[in-house]
Order: structure tokens, then sequence, then C-alpha cells
């Protein structure tokens, strides 16, 4: 199991409780040793895939020592442990954590306060002990409040999707593809769609803007889970036309049987499900816009470089 932040900052004092400066990778691959961290929870990533969760946290954890005034930077991507560092650790604490640090070090406590600007005076000092007892780090609070806000409106998304007439449906279809990279253009698509006639096949488009090569394709908007004797049916009709490559796209979700039927065909068969749809619509943005963006940064250690 993967140490949170305010777990790793004792065993990381520790750590570098030496007269000599330590690299953050050097604690990182030290810390990972420590825990006895498996090698997939050593490299099992953050949501956005943007930076590893154990780097993520170890990284915090010097952050809090650091603005505990327990250690400090020496030159990029190296620090070593401070006077009160030492003097911590010769208290011999049974544990490290955000609110440990509050209550020995008034300036590290302010600071801590000062992050809270909409705090009002009357607001109970109870806010602050749940603050403080969260074990994620704010990239892990952010992105878990992102990927909740995702998955409600994928949600909302498939019901649409279920919603609206066929017709439009195989539009967000053409739309989406395009926006993929397939089809041309919407007009050669749109064009395409629809107007196969052939049984189990509900449209052709193009592969690339070139056309060397097309996909055959069934969009249906579905209720019931789709089996496998419909995925079959699909295959038949591409076998019917000697096509190589097939989409099946639908509203609901594919059987395991009708799965493992797609993946042990010659023809190359893609099943897209509600799910992957409303996910690949949000991904290309079709049919969502962005409300807000924040922008996440960092000290730029270049600029502060002396020459």
């Amino acid at each position: 199991m993967i140490p949170d932040y305010q777990t790793l900052m004792l065993p990381l004092l520790r750590l570098v409780n030496e007269k000599r400066e330590f690299s953050v990778q050097e604690c990182i691959d030290s810390l990972a040793k420590t825990f006895n961290l498996s090698e997939e929870e050593f490299n099992e990533w953050l949501p956005s895939k943007k930076q590893k969760i154990f780097y993520n946290r170890v990284y915090w954890a010097k952050a809090h020592l650091k603005m505990a005034g327990t250690l400090e930077n020496t030159k990029r991507g190296f620090f070593k442990i401070t006077d009160r560092g030492i003097k911590i650790l010769l208290d011999n604490p049974v544990q490290i954590n955000v609110k440990y640090l509050m209550s020995k070090f008034s300036d590290y406590s302010k600071m801590i306060g000062g992050f809270r600007k909409d705090k009002k005076e009357e607001e109970p000092d109870s806010v602050i002990e749940t603050d403080i007892q969260i074990s994620k780090t704010p990239e892990e609070l952010i992105e878990s409040g992102y990927i909740n806000i995702r998955n409600s409106l994928e949600q909302e998304l498939l019901s649409k999707l279920k919603s609206v007439n066929p017709y439009f449906f195989e539009k967000i279809v053409v739309e989406l593809l395009v926006k993929m990279g397939y089809g041309g253009s919407i007009q050669d698509a749109g064009r395409a769609i629809g107007k196969s006639g052939d049984e189990g096949i509900d449209g052709i488009i193009k592969e690339d803007k070139l056309g060397l090569d097309v996909i055959y394709i069934q969009a249906k908007r579905w209720e019931g889970i789709v089996g496998r004797p419909e995925v079959q049916k699909f295959v038949g009709a591409l076998a019917g036309q000697r096509a190589k490559k097939g989409v099946f796209i639908t509203t609901s979700n594919f059987t395991k049987e009708a799965i493992q039927y797609a993946l042990q065909m010659d023809t190359k068969i893609v099943l897209i499900d509600g799910e992957k749809l409303s996910q690949y619509m949000i991904d290309y943005n079709l049919g969502v816009s962005v409300q807000n963006i924040y922008e996440i940064k960092k000290i730029d250690s270049d600029y502060f470089e002396e020459e």
C-alpha cells in the first residue's frame, strides 16, 4: 500500500538526518524500499498521468517539512536537514504530520492558516482539523474531483444519447469519427452514413482523408445488452462486402461472448459501448463545452539560477 504524504514525513526526516545534501530522487528510491513498495505500486500514476503517486506524495511531505523549517533547499533538486529538523528528531516523535507541525511551530501554523483566505473569524477550528486529517495531496484531491465531475458528465451524456432520434444519433457518430481523424470531411462522411442499404451495416466511412481504405459502421441506440448474435450478423454483413474493418457503436453494452467473438475474428472489429462513446465525446469535445480552466503552476527553477 502506498503511504500518504503525512505518513512519509517522519521517515523522510529520519532519512536525511546526516550532514550532507540529499537528492529528491535518492529519497524517493530509499523510501520506496523502506515501505516495501512493489514495482506496480512504485510506478502507479495519478489519473492525469502527469506524475507518479508515490513521487507526488514524497514531494508534498518534503514541501511541508520545508515550510516548517526542518528542511532547506541547497541547489536544484537537492536539500538537507536544518537544526530545527535535527532538534525534532532528538525529541523522538512517534509521528510527524500537519497537526504536529502546527502545534510545534507558529510560523508554519500561520502559513498554513494563511492559505485559507476564505476562512471567516467565526468559522470553528474543527474545519481546519478536518482539513489537516486529509491524507491526499492537493493534486490527488483535484484529480479525484475532476474524475467525479467527468463520471457525472459521462452519465449525463449517455442519457442524452439514448433519448435522441436515430438520425441525430447517426449524425453524432459521423461528427465523432471525423473529429477522431476518420471520414475526410463532414460532408463526405455525412453522405456515406446511412446510405449503404445492406443489412447489418448503417454506413461506410473513409479510414483516412485520401480514402485508401474504408470502415463499415453499425450505429444503433440500443436498450438491451448487445449479444453475440448481433455482432455475428454485423460480421456476416462485412463478409458480404469483403470488408476488412468495422465499427459497432451502441448506447448499450456488449456481452462477454460478443466481445470474445469480435476478438477472435480475422476481420478487425471495434466495439464501442455507451460508456466508451460518451468518453470519446468528452475527449474530442463533441456535445460538451469547457466551463472552467484551472492552471497549476510551479516554480521555474531556471529563472532563479545565478549566471
